[in-house]
């Protein structure tokens, strides 16, 4: 981890334990509210810009989208991205070399149906042949989750799983579910907690049956060679890369522009468009 004497330390071991096991770990905390609401409004301007033009949202299920973003739409990526924490959880799974390879959110709104159980991605061999994982996604809520708005749901340990037999190696079979179920636990963050998770621990979004969205902010991040970056358009404008410390412009190899395009989504996951 990379550290100062300012800064607080984290018990890498717990962290990769965590991460090992059930495949999801958290802070509590880490930002202030405050932040997190500005973290709101840059989100909800973005799905708005996003919906108003083709490919710029991608159905996730009924009544819940998906939108990626470029870093400087988010006046708190730097804060994000530099964060101890995420830093040390990076480092500690990913490697000193890691890469920032999304920045996006999901939003179940009010009608959001139960998602059926999938993981983000296949399997890739390092994960399955060697145990290592070779991404994680962080999240964050920009609300205070209660049961009513249909919590992230998440089947502990089944990260390791091959998925050679899953449909589209992402979908597990629906003779399957009981044992997710058994397994499963659902998350209520609060604005300012963040988690770090393995994709491909098996998850789902249950219905969001309140009268408020739910967005969740997205921050993916590869290890060297990952792949997981042909499936995000990422970039940064000249002026706006001037401006970043180096120590997060280390973690993106993402084009720099002289002027952002809208993204349109290439990360469409078909089993979830009818869920």
């Amino acid at each position: 981890m990379t550290s100062t004497s300012t800064e607080p330390s984290y018990d890498t071991d717990a962290i990769r334990q965590g991460l090992q096991t059930d495949g999801i770990i958290a802070l509590k905390g880490a930002f202030a509210r405050e932040w997190v609401q500005e973290l709101r409004e840059d989100v909800e301007a973005a799905y708005e810009e996003a919906r108003s033009r083709e490919g710029g949202a991608v159905s996730r299920g009924p009544n819940r989208w998906y939108v990626e973003m470029h870093p400087e739409r988010l006046r708190g990526f730097v804060e994000l991205a530099d964060h101890p924490w995420v830093r040390a959880v990076c480092e500690t799974v990913l490697g000193p070399d890691y890469q920032i390879v999304e920045v996006g959110f999901d939003t179940p709104f009010p009608g959001a149906k139960v998602q059926p159980w999938h993981r983000d991605f296949p399997s890739p061999p390092e994960t399955r042949e060697q145990h290592r994982l070779t991404s994680l996604a962080f999240n964050l809520t920009t609300v205070d989750t209660t049961d009513e708005m249909g919590p992230f749901e998440i089947a502990p340990g089944t990260q390791w799983e091959p998925g050679t037999d899953f449909d589209h190696e992402m979908f597990p079979p629906e003779s399957e579910y009981p044992r997710y179920e058994s397994l499963a636990v659902r998350k209520y963050p609060k604005m300012g907690d963040i988690s770090a998770r393995s994709a491909l621990t098996i998850h789902h979004g249950t219905p969001n049956r309140s009268q408020v969205a739910r967005p969740v902010l997205v921050l993916g991040v590869d290890a060297p060679g990952a792949g997981n970056d042909e499936h995000h358009d990422l970039a940064v404008t000249h002026e706006y890369w001037s401006r970043l410390p180096d120590r997060v412009r280390a973690h993106l190899s993402c084009p720099v522009v002289d002027e952002l395009s809208p993204i349109v989504q290439k990360h469409d996951i078909e089993g979830l468009v009818m869920g």
